[in-house]
């Protein structure tokens, strides 16, 4: 009931802001806010933003915008934001359906949950996602059903199927051999590993994603233990850039993020036991490293509930400390970390409970907002449209009441929603 009521709030806010719009003949008017400026590190008070149509046209003091019908909005103080945004999730994954009980999810299934999650995910604040691994293409049926209006959620660069060796993490390892039973994306070789990149790219694919270790959440793997030899992982780096494509890799032992980052990947998924010197190698190579370092708490506490198996419980008790302390010496060394969540391993909507998280392993406040904004724009390649509140770009922006960055747990609960100038929540006026 809560889900629909969820939807039905944001239907009714989305046809209120456009028909605010339509009786406007300029655009939008926000007043009375303090602005966090990710681009130069620093808060800006008392700024006044217009909008027109789906971009920003000025960002400044009241008394020097420009002249117009504007919809006046009045934040009454608020911190305004860049639209935040998460560069690891499964919309379409939901995280009671863990362990045996995915068997019972079909792909059209997943894309009805897709959408549910796509608005929770908006209207906690996210208004740019990264979508890393779904069955069926249904990721990017998603995103395109978001990009032409059908329903409502962040703007998506979408993965379709991860790319995994057989038996491996990204393959389905849960059924007996005579079920035959082999995820889509499954491919062994290097040849093999460029069709199934060019078959994604193919399907509307926006980002390569592939899994060069063992998993916490697969029967059958270890975490340390390397996926796909190194001539294997350069094939899928080499066919990606190719393509135009960005490639992002599943990894948490050693071994396979060393070869990772000798093949080139863009961004290093969960990162758990890097080392110092493969910290050293993704700092000189500007490699991400997108460290989901909230999920444990979920997973160690809700995981047996939500059907997650005792064999990926115990390899979450080994790994998450080891991931947090590996955190906080890539922040020291001063490495490009991503905001990633791992969303949908744990409820959708909740993606702002990492921010405390990654303050207390070693970031400041406008650290970790601006690996949320500014730091994933410039890893998804949207820096240019997206991730800091400019002129040009697009009207993407939250807000919350109090500063966080004073208190960064304000970003758990956003009270003002905006993407590409439409008002999908605004709690601040009431």
């Amino acid at each position: 009931m809560k889900t629909i009521q969820s939807l039905f709030l944001s239907a009714s806010l989305l046809f209120c802001s456009q028909a605010a719009a339509e009786t406007s003949t300029d655009g939008i008017l926000i007043t009375n806010s303090n602005l966090v400026d990710v681009m130069d590190g620093k808060l800006l008070k008392d700024q006044t933003i217009v909008i027109q149509g789906n971009k920003i046209i000025y960002v400044g003091s009241k008394n020097n915008a420009p002249e117009g019908n504007w919809n006046n909005i009045d934040l009454k103080g608020a911190t305004l934001l860049p639209g935040l945004s998460d560069s690891h999730v499964h919309l379409t994954s939901n995280a009671n359906d863990h362990g045996y009980r995915r068997l019972a999810v079909s792909t059209p299934r997943s894309a009805i949950n897709g959408v549910k999650n796509a608005n929770k995910t908006l209207l906690a604040g996210f208004t740019s996602v990264r979508n890393l691994g779904a069955p069926g293409y249904a990721d990017i049926a998603l995103k395109e059903a978001i990009d032409d209006g059908t329903v409502i959620g962040p703007r998506i660069i979408a993965s379709g199927p991860s790319i995994g060796i057989t038996g491996g993490h990204c393959d389905s390892n849960l059924l007996p051999f005579e079920y035959k039973q082999k995820a889509e994306g499954v491919a062994d070789g290097p040849w093999a590993v460029r069709t199934k990149v060019r078959q994604n790219n193919k399907y509307g694919a926006e980002v390569i994603k592939f899994c060069g270790t063992g998993g916490v959440l697969s029967k059958g793997t270890k975490l340390g233990a390397q996926q796909f030899t190194q001539e294997e992982m350069s094939a899928i780096v080499d066919e990606a850039h190719l393509l135009g494509l960005k490639v992002a890799v599943h990894a948490h032992g050693s071994s396979g993020i060393a070869t990772a980052l000798n093949a080139g990947v863009d961004s290093i998924e969960h990162a758990s036991m890097i080392t110092d010197a493969a910290i050293e190698q993704a700092v000189e190579q500007g490699t991400y490293l997108s460290m989901d370092i909230y999920v444990s708490d979920f997973i160690l506490s809700e995981g047996e509930k939500a059907g997650i198996l005792e064999e990926s419980l115990a390899k979450e008790r080994k790994v998450g400390r080891i991931q947090r302390e590996r955190f906080q010496a890539a922040v020291k060394a001063g490495a490009n970390i991503a905001y990633g969540t791992d969303a949908g391993v744990y409820t959708h909507g909740l993606n702002g409970r990492q921010f405390k998280k990654m303050v207390k392993w070693g970031m400041s406040p406008m650290q970790a907002i601006q690996a949320s904004t500014i730091g994933n724009a410039t890893l998804f390649g949207t820096q240019d449209m997206t991730g800091s509140i400019e002129v040009g770009k697009y009207a993407d922006m939250i807000a919350v009441p109090l500063n966080p960055l004073n208190d960064v747990t304000e970003l758990e609960h956003v009270d003002f929603v905006m993407k590409d100038g439409v008002i999908y929540k605004n709690e601040l006026s009431e």
